[in-house]
């Protein structure tokens, strides 16, 4: 694969670090672009260095590898997770996380040239799959009409029982195309998940404010109602917007 791939590595200590940063260098393509002591760290280098890929230490102090993972999930610009551990018990749990694989401490070479393959494919996926679908108006059946509505005119959704409410500068609109899968369309645009049932276009965000149990209240241009930010989303969410 003749393009860089980007690569954050996520660990409280050290010598882990170390060892997996030896190993990658017998891959030219494979830049180092950042390392993180701990979860809450990852999400700020994440957001910052953009990594294609982060290999994701389980067991950290205070914010651990899975709280992380769900935190990284939630960007517009997702990495790849990788989880490295010493322990195998928590292997189920991390592929709910969306990883693409799981590597054991210490690392096992074939084991870690196995993973660095299935990197290379899914990246390699991704890129064509982005080629292949430029962004460009987002289509949405409802009763029965498909309706084109620009990324950019969208200010907020969110999901209501079964269907997707999607509000506009112009009206409102419902379809029963989930939240994440529209998520994943809007990918290239500026918009946030502030909590599990809502996606906010960061363009017109206007205020945040302090609620209660560490959780926020958000306001959006041209609105009167108050949208609620889940405390897991405020430290990234505050990051975003201050880029």
């Amino acid at each position: 694969m003749e393009q860089i791939i980007k690569a954050l590595i996520v660990d409280d200590e050290r010598y882990s670090r170390d060892e997996l940063k030896h190993l990658l260098k017998s891959y030219p393509f494979i830049q180092i672009v950042g390392e993180a002591e701990s979860g809450d760290a990852s999400i700020m280098k994440t957001i910052q260095l953009q990594p294609d890929v982060v290999f994701l230490d389980v067991e950290m102090p205070k914010m651990n590898g899975m709280e992380a993972a769900k935190l990284l999930m939630e960007l517009r610009k997702n990495p790849l997770i990788i989880f490295t551990t010493a322990f195998p018990q928590f292997a189920a749990e991390a592929f709910r996380y969306e990883a693409i694989d799981y590597l054991l401490k210490p690392y096992d070479e074939e084991l870690l040239h196995e993973t660095i393959h299935r990197i290379e494919k899914k990246l390699q996926s991704h890129r064509n799959y982005k080629i292949a679908k430029p962004s460009g108006k987002l289509a949405v059946e409802e009763n029965g009409e498909i309706f084109y509505i620009e990324p950019k005119y969208i200010l907020y959704m969110y999901r209501d029982d079964k269907v997707t409410k999607i509000v506009t500068k112009t009206g409102e609109f419902e379809t029963k195309t989930p939240l994440k899968e529209l998520e994943n369309r809007l990918n290239p645009f500026s918009f946030f998940r502030i909590h599990k049932g809502y996606l906010v276009n960061l363009d017109y965000v206007t205020r945040l404010t302090p609620w209660f149990n560490g959780a926020y209240q958000l306001e959006i241009e041209g609105r009167y109602e108050l949208l609620s930010v889940s405390r897991n989303y405020v430290k990234t969410l505050r990051v975003r917007l201050e880029i």
